[in-house]
């Protein structure tokens, strides 16, 4: 990102430093059940506070209504894990520009920090309305936007703000950004991509942007049997996608003239029903039963796709190969993960949403090379989509 200018370049002692984080987390009995997020802004945080700024934390969380305060979303919880996180007090604002945002943010001496209360607590945030930008503005010297799960967005605090003060990307962003555009421009070969998920619809730009880049890609998740159809097989009750068996027929003729290898389910797993406790039945992927729906890759599919991966230079992945929230639809997506940890030779990129989800849940984050913190955002950057958030950081 050479032509943002990064924190390194802020000059940030004595100065009220306002920085969009991304402390979107789960919460669970009004504490965070998952900080990683919170740790992901840990180095822009502790540079800042290291440097001598009046560090000026602000954050969405959840979808709240935009009438006001709801207890339910409030980001007080976040602000206990940080100072926990930081080892030091962390002031936590009960408003975000009005009087309490204000008197906090006028007490703070060198190197402390206050956390702003949910920025989507005001509708005006969303709208990107000038007046609410100027607010908040009024709370910093100099703006920085580490939050890149959020940079897909032109929110108030993700571009308005950022034409009002002096603007930089913190280590977060940077890094991103930095690392996302870089292996898709200059992939190490053979570059692989393996993509999950529901829907071929929601994909579409993204199998399209992959497709002049990678050498092998992966389908699985819902996705794959709207491929299935296009190819004739019977998918019985499987998410599919009527109006788009055609387009990915176009797909599959255009992986193949490409050179692209373009690998689908050759197995399943099939159940009577969404639940945990259905039936469940291992079946060729062009065979399903009428009454059953596939809701996992079978074992032999999960075996070409290991294969395929440990042969990767690059890979790159979003979106798991089945339910796997669900015990018995697991497998698939832990054999994927646990071939993209294995091949420690490659870079490995998880991109964000429920593929970082899975690699947590069966303990393989620390094997990855880089797991993006944004889902919407990493996916809008692969397929070549200006980033709001970016793009107004840009000098």
């Amino acid at each position: 990102m050479a032509d943002i200018p990064t924190i390194d370049s802020l000059d940030a002692r004595g100065k009220r430093v306002l920085v969009r984080v991304d402390f979107n987390v789960p919460l669970a009995d009004g504490a965070v059940a998952d900080d990683t997020r919170i740790r992901a802004a840990l180095p822009t945080i502790q540079k800042l506070v290291g440097d001598g700024a009046r560090v000026v934390l602000m954050s969405h969380l959840g979808r709240p209504s935009g009438e006001g305060y709801e207890e339910a979303y409030s980001l007080a919880p976040a602000a206990a894990r940080l100072a926990k996180l930081l080892g030091r007090d962390v002031a936590f604002a009960s408003d975000t520009v009005g009087p309490d945002a204000q008197a906090k943010v006028a007490a703070l001496g060198d190197g402390d920090v206050v956390v702003l209360e949910n920025l989507r607590f005001d509708t005006r945030e969303k709208k990107n309305d000038p007046g609410f930008s100027q607010e908040l503005a009024a709370l910093g010297d100099a703006y920085v936007n580490d939050a890149f799960g959020t940079a897909h967005r032109a929110h108030a605090s993700t571009a308005g703000v950022a034409a009002l003060l002096p603007a930089y990307a913190g280590y977060l962003m940077d890094r991103e950004v930095s690392t996302l555009t870089g292996m898709l421009d200059q992939p190490k070969r053979p570059f692989v991509a393996i993509l999950g998920g529901s829907k071929v619809s929601d994909k579409i730009k993204v199998i399209d942007a992959l497709m002049d880049k990678a050498d092998v890609l992966i389908i699985g998740g819902g996705m794959c049997f709207t491929f299935l159809l296009a190819q004739g097989a019977s998918v019985g009750a499987s998410l599919k996608e009527d109006d788009w068996v055609e387009r990915a027929a176009e797909m599959m003729a255009k992986a193949k003239e490409r050179g692209v290898r373009l690998m689908l389910p050759v197995d399943v797993v099939a159940a009577d029903r969404f639940a945990e406790d259905a039936s469940t039945v291992t079946v060729s992927a062009d065979a399903i039963p009428d009454d059953m729906m596939g809701l996992d890759i079978g074992p032999e599919t999960a075996a070409a796709y290991a294969d395929a991966i440990a042969g990767a230079a690059s890979v790159f992945w979003n979106g798991p190969m089945g339910v796997f929230e669900m015990a018995p639809f697991e497998a698939g997506t832990r054999a994927v993960a646990e071939a993209v940890a294995a091949n420690e030779a490659a870079d490995t990129i998880i991109g964000g949403g429920d593929s970082v989800a899975a690699v947590n849940k069966f303990g393989l984050a620390d094997a990855m090379t880089f797991i993006s913190t944004g889902g919407g955002a990493s996916m809008e950057l692969v397929q070549g989509e200006a980033l709001p958030g970016v793009e107004a950081l840009r000098r």
